[in-house]
């Protein structure tokens, strides 16, 4: 059997109570933290929460040589784990499907995640959400500012009223292009500022979510570049057309500019 738990957003007490009891009865247990972080927490703190050891393996471990965990599954009861969901961006479809086509059982076992959080944190009611982006750091694309295909897909929801989610780009350890092999968060300042290059249109800075204490800012993507929010994980939302009540949630919730809610007001 292999079960894909997600463990939440921010620490090792994230995870629904039906993960943390599958986790617990695993005979084996895997994770990658290349796509997301808890950055609450600890590899070792989640192994003491939980009482199990966890094997972190890396995006060619998961992604390219998933056999040792598909071997592990055929015989015993394993468990593979990520920050969020493990089947909403940060997929493995494909570890799902490989274990499938060799006859081992498979259950999914979701997390929160950050778009839902997103959601529930800025007021931006869900369903009105259009296709998510990531937001890459300059030298992971070999170019400069903004791709071509992110302002095309958040101009594409724009012109459908919808608000796209942005999530910003997280690097792990030693990166082709990458000076530094420490891990690497972009944060929303970085994030508005490159944006704001295409237009200095509403945005919200989301950080922590799933955090006791997150932090929600709403703004012109030109003044957000100028503010600080703290340490990781951080998202940006550009709203797009407003329904009254998501107006009123952006000015009490995320103190957002009137003028700017005004404008996107349906």
């Amino acid at each position: 059997m292999l079960t894909f738990v997600g463990l939440g957003l921010y620490d090792e007490r994230s995870v629904t109570v039906e993960g943390r009891e599958a986790l617990r009865r695993a005979d084996r247990a895997y994770a990658e933290f290349y796509t997301s972080r808890l950055v609450g927490t600890t590899v070792e703190a989640l192994e003491a929460y939980h009482g199990q050891e966890i094997e972190v393996r890396d995006r060619a471990g998961v992604e390219q040589h998933p056999e040792e965990m598909l071997d592990a599954a055929a015989e015993e009861n394993v468990v593979f784990l990520t920050a969020g969901d493990t089947m909403i961006s940060t997929t493995h479809v494909d570890l799902r499907m490989r274990a499938e086509g060799r006859g081992i059982d498979t259950r999914v076992v979701h997390g929160v995640t950050a778009q839902s959080a997103a959601s529930g944190l800025t007021g931006l009611q869900n369903y009105r959400f259009g296709k998510a982006v990531t937001l890459p750091f300059p030298y992971a694309h070999g170019g400069e500012g903004v791709p071509p295909s992110v302002v095309e897909s958040i101009e594409a929801n724009r012109e459908r009223g919808l608000h796209t989610l942005v999530y910003l780009d997280i690097k792990v350890g030693d990166v082709p292009g990458k000076e530094s092999a420490e891990d690497e968060f972009m944060t929303g300042d970085v994030a508005a500022g490159l944006l704001a290059e295409w237009e200095d249109a509403l945005g919200v800075v989301v950080a922590r979510a799933g955090s006791p204490a997150p932090t929600v800012v709403a703004g012109r993507l030109s003044a957000l570049a100028e503010r600080e929010f703290g340490g990781p994980l951080h998202l940006l939302v550009l709203p797009g057309t407003l329904h009254h009540l998501e107006a009123d949630a952006l000015l009490a919730l995320c103190g957002a500019p009137e003028d700017a809610v005004e404008a996107l007001l349906a």
